[in-house]
């Protein structure tokens, strides 16, 4: 596997140090669990200073929510959403990562500042490779539903063996997708066996979770989406047991101190 994400300027971030913290910032109206906070320049910007206070290692602007039933938007409104916040936050510390499956949104905020690509859609849209390869920055891929087999592990396998085809593989981190077009079964199997994925045809491969305060999280527990910072938690450090690199998380807090502990105990000899 490869050790270290290749930024823009000759920056490095390390994939085998540690696990890495990605605190979500939704600039939406309409996020499952944070929508309108976080709208206006100000609130932005705080709260990325926040997250990046309390441990993010990456940040992960986002301007269209894709929960469940959430109606799209189009080009120009993501990117309004977009284009003053961009700026107030890319010279910050950490490396800010763009939250799109839309290829003219991910090439503005690579334009503007950002230095990875987070398609929770799995390069859907063609020409999202195509802004990948020009910028040459890393991307990360989620599989968001069934593409080849009816076992999940497979079908996930076979999506990320399909993904490298398209793309330099060193360019590419893989997210499991847990929440989009997956059963709650499915999702807790792909959980339960992200050992499986993060060996992909004898090789390890880069794998991030998105698992914070999601639905299935409910429906495994009862617990109302304010009340499931604890139980992502513990989907973090159990996916670090299975050789996870990065998670995505709202509570980053909370969720540093639980991964720092988790490395200790996990990654050091």
């Amino acid at each position: 596997m490869k050790k270290n994400l290749n930024l823009r300027g000759g920056k490095k971030l390390s994939l085998v140090d540690k696990t890495l913290v990605m605190g979500i910032l939704n600039v939406t109206p309409d996020s499952f669990s944070d929508g309108g906070k976080y709208l206006s320049v100000d609130n932005a910007t705080a709260h990325a200073r926040q997250l990046i206070s309390d441990g993010a290692d990456i940040l992960d602007v986002g301007a269209e929510s894709t929960r469940p039933n959430s109606l799209p938007i189009s080009v120009n409104e993501e990117i309004s959403r977009l284009e003053k916040i961009l700026p107030a936050i890319k010279n910050l510390d950490v490396p800010v990562s763009i939250d799109t499956y839309k290829p003219e949104v991910a090439e503005f905020a690579l334009e503007n500042g950002a230095d990875i690509v987070n398609d929770v859609y799995g390069l859907e849209d063609s020409r999202m490779t195509e802004v990948v390869k020009k910028f040459n920055v890393p991307v990360i891929v989620g599989h968001s539903g069934k593409c080849c087999d009816d076992n999940i592990i497979d079908d996930v396998k076979k999506f990320f063996r399909m993904t490298e085809i398209k793309l330099n593989p060193a360019q590419i981190i893989f997210d499991v997708g847990i929440g989009f077009g997956k059963t709650q079964e499915e999702n807790l199997e792909i959980l339960r066996r992200l050992d499986e994925l993060k060996v992909l045809d004898g090789e390890e491969i880069p794998l991030m979770i998105g698992a914070s305060r999601k639905s299935f999280i409910g429906w495994a527990t009862g617990f109302p989406i304010e009340e499931r910072d604890e139980a992502t938690g513990a989907i973090c450090v159990h996916a670090i047991s299975k050789g996870v690199n990065i998670v995505r998380v709202h509570n980053v807090k909370m969720i540093v101190r639980m991964c720092r502990m988790a490395d200790k105990l996990l990654k050091e000899k």
